[in-house]
């Protein structure tokens, strides 16, 4: 009789019935949540102070250039001297005191300008001021060599260059790194799921075998049902578990948001989306046009097909790594003798998030993408960072998705052949730490 659908109901049962799990269910959105809200409210507080800056300006030049913004004001001293404005700024607890000085040409002013403060300055700041001493002086040395204020303004305007497909469709700045983010969550997701609910099966086998619950049970269970229910019932009781988060932390988001009255959009600036910029030339789109066409690329995305794969890659690629888990927890006596074989199984996934992220940013259909993306250890992170891309024609090509799948089938196989066997001698051996050749020998048997 087969006895799988018993052990994993066992699994799953054990696991959502332990109190640490019922705890950690419904603390964790919470928890999540209110570091979210804290970033948001935090970030909101931030961005409401404002800087005041003092400005002792000597000079014939720099009269109307430093204007107020929502996180900068300036104030002018006017008929004092530099140690009273200094004195005066730092008394009235002023951000800084920028003085510029009295010469006869702009660029000696420039020389000799000086931004005091009580520390060191903000790199922002300093950058804004700078910014203003750029433009006046760029401004300076074109009209000295014959070029009006007026065109100087159109020389100075923002040029980006119009892009489409063959197809005529818009092409947009960014939008690749956009995807491969959203990509990158998603197989972000797996990582965290193999690692979290790898390392309960792991500990689970350990359980069983040092309080020797394990020979009773395997004396009416093959052991490879044992490791397959194992596996199968853990992630049974993660998915549960997730779900119960997203959902959860979903509706107490909304909530906290309306509560504390947080922009979402506070989290992140939509000004800082590649290809949104002001003073752009014609006939560049508008902001607010160019925040439209973001919104309707990531629309185009085929979120569905995104959401299927993500699927398949994720339940091929817990299965994958669940087993050796499964086959480290019977190999060792206590979690301690785990640490030798754990961050091989780490590494893989360390490299799938940063060499994917690196590679697919830059071109998701250079050769170490694609070479990532097919094999199997790291093809469910990296894979889905290129899929939002699409299949086919400008996407993924068909023959390299299907390649990636058969890869990720085999090699979920014979991992989980070559772990049945390591789970089949270890669990039965108590008092000796496993070595490399010892496993191997275990695989022979």
């Amino acid at each position: 009789m087969n006895k799988l659908p018993i052990i994993i109901k066992r699994e799953y049962l054990a696991k959502v019935r332990n109190k640490s799990f019922v705890i950690m269910t419904f603390l964790s959105p919470i928890l999540m949540v209110g570091m979210i809200v804290l970033i948001a409210y935090l970030t909101k507080i931030n961005d409401n102070e404002k800087r005041i800056i003092g400005i002792f300006n000597e000079s014939d030049y720099f009269s109307n250039d430093f204007n107020t913004t929502e996180s900068t004001s300036y104030v002018h001293f006017k008929d004092v001297t530099l140690q009273v404005a200094k004195d005066s700024t730092a008394k009235m607890g002023y951000y800084g005191l920028l003085h510029i000085p009295h010469e006869d040409e702009l660029e000696k002013v420039a020389d000799h300008s000086y931004f005091y403060t009580k520390e060191a300055p903000s790199t922002s700041v300093l950058d804004k001021l700078e910014d203003v001493f750029q433009a006046r002086l760029r401004e300076r040395r074109l009209q000295n060599m014959g070029v009006s204020s007026k065109e100087f303004a159109m020389m100075d305007k923002r040029y980006e260059i119009n892009t489409e497909t063959f197809g005529g469709e818009q092409n947009l700045k960014g939008i690749n790194e956009i995807k491969a983010i959203i990509g990158g969550g998603f197989g972000y997701l797996i990582m965290m799921f193999i690692i979290i609910y790898g390392g309960f099966v792991m500990r689970s086998v350990i359980e069983e075998k040092t309080s020797r619950i394990i020979e009773v049970i395997i004396s009416s269970v093959k052991p490879f049902q044992l490791m397959m229910g194992k596996i199968i019932g853990t992630s049974l009781a993660g998915i549960t578990q997730f779900a119960i988060w997203i959902v959860s932390a979903s509706i107490l988001l909304m909530i906290a948001f309306a509560i504390f009255d947080i922009d979402p959009a506070t989290l992140g600036d939509g000004a800082n989306v590649p290809g949104i910029a002001g003073n752009m030339a014609s006939p560049v789109p508008t902001p607010n046009q160019t925040i439209q066409a973001y919104a309707q690329e990531l629309y185009k995305i085929p979120w569905a097909m995104l959401i299927c794969f993500f699927v398949v890659y994720f339940i091929l690629g817990y299965l994958i790594y669940s087993s050796i888990y499964a086959a480290i927890g019977a190999a060792v006596d206590n979690e301690t003798d785990t640490q030798q074989f754990i961050f091989p199984i780490i590494l893989p996934l360390m490299l799938a998030i940063y060499v994917g992220f690196f590679s697919v940013f830059s071109n998701p259909h250079g050769p170490i993408a694609v070479g990532f993306s097919l094999f199997p250890l790291t093809s469910p992170i990296v894979m889905l960072m290129r899929l939002p891309g699409g299949i086919g024609e400008g996407g993924v090509p068909v023959w390299e998705l299907v390649t990636s799948l058969i890869l990720l089938i085999l090699t979920f196989l014979g991992i989980v052949w070559f772990a049945a066997k390591i789970y089949r001698v270890g669990i039965l051996m108590y008092g000796k730490k496993p070595t490399y050749k010892e496993l191997f020998k275990w695989i022979k048997y």
